[in-house]
């Protein structure tokens, strides 16, 4: 009966035969011709000798049953659908080492509901590679870290590090949220450190004003970062976006403590441009954008140069703000 059931995905019975036991059955989506069936009630064997389970059961049962199983399936499928469409999408944007990352894990705490995705910043600082310079040799790996290169040579790999960069934020707000979020009860939101927009209103366009990014360049990063948007569309746009908000010389402290080796040569003056790119896309909203959606889209600022990592009552505070915020969404 499982060979032929393999074919045989939907019945519907159609007519009993007056002769006892023998049913005519109406098949869809049929792909091996009709079989012909002995006396029921014993082993059953098809014209083509492929053998067949003892089929006992009732065909009225057996087509019931299958229509069962199939709405089951798709009751399924519509609930983890609507799940989905349940779960907001939220990004933390704000200036290098306003600490992003630990208020991302402050929020990844203090709610089961709220599901953080980190930013893909080792995939920038460890990309392999393979090379070899003879046929009859194996190939070499390398890792190079393109974070660096783009400090080091911003004229020579912002466009190249700002394209990756971009690509690896896409794979990201793209990733399925995680089954308890499709299940809660609550607000389920998903949150990302920085978005494909930030990449593009915020670095991208910031290394392009300061002559790192060539004018063919930006044309070409701004064609395919619109196509791809576009393409995925609901898949990577934003409910709500969290600005963390403190002033350059706080955050170069901050930068400077926190020693990433390939900040050492980040000065103030680049940290000072990148924080009134954050002001004109948030808060004056004076940044041309190119999405209908990114421009009516709730911005929650809070107050960032506190040390909120060690002082629970900043943390209360912007965890209820949070709360309301992703509540009102």
């Amino acid at each position: 009966m499982v060979g032929l059931y393999r074919y045989v995905m939907f019945s519907q019975v159609l007519k009993f035969n007056k002769q006892p036991g023998l049913t005519q059955v109406k098949r869809y989506f049929c792909i091996v011709p009709p079989v012909q069936f002995s006396r029921p009630g014993s082993f059953l064997r098809a014209e083509n000798n492929t053998a067949i389970t003892q089929a006992t059961t009732n065909p009225c049962t057996m087509a019931s049953q299958a229509k069962k199983s199939c709405s089951r399936c798709l009751s399924s499928k519509a609930s983890s659908q609507d799940g989905k469409a349940r779960v907001k999408r939220v990004s933390i944007e704000g200036n290098i080492a306003i600490g992003k990352s630990t208020f991302a894990r402050l929020l990844q705490s203090a709610c089961s509901d709220w599901e953080v995705m980190a930013e893909p910043v080792s995939k920038w600082q460890n990309i392999e590679s393979e090379t070899s310079k003879a046929v009859d040799e194996p190939p070499q790996k390398t890792v190079s870290n393109l974070l660096q290169m783009m400090y080091q040579e911003p004229q020579r790999w912002s466009y190249t590090f700002q394209t990756y960069s971009c690509m690896s934020r896409l794979r990201t707000q793209l990733q399925p949220p995680p089954a308890h979020l499709l299940h809660s009860e609550g607000t389920p939101v998903q949150v990302y450190e920085r978005s494909v927009y930030s990449d593009r209103y915020i670095f991208a366009l910031n290394m392009f004003e300061l002559g790192c990014i060539n004018s063919t360049e930006w044309a070409v990063y701004q064609d395919w970062h619109t196509f791809l948007v576009e393409q995925f569309g609901h898949q990577v746009e934003l409910e709500g976006i969290i600005y963390l908000t403190a002033q350059p010389a706080k955050c170069m402290e901050r930068l400077e403590q926190r020693r990433r080796s390939e900040e050492q040569g980040v000065k103030l003056e680049y940290l000072e441009k990148l924080h009134v790119q954050h002001e004109k896309w948030l808060v004056e909203k004076s940044t041309l954008t190119h999405f209908e959606k990114l421009k009516q889209i709730p911005v929650l600022q809070l107050d960032a140069s506190a040390e909120f990592q060690s002082d629970p009552e900043v943390q209360k505070q912007f965890i209820t703000k949070v709360k309301s915020f992703f509540d009102a969404l």
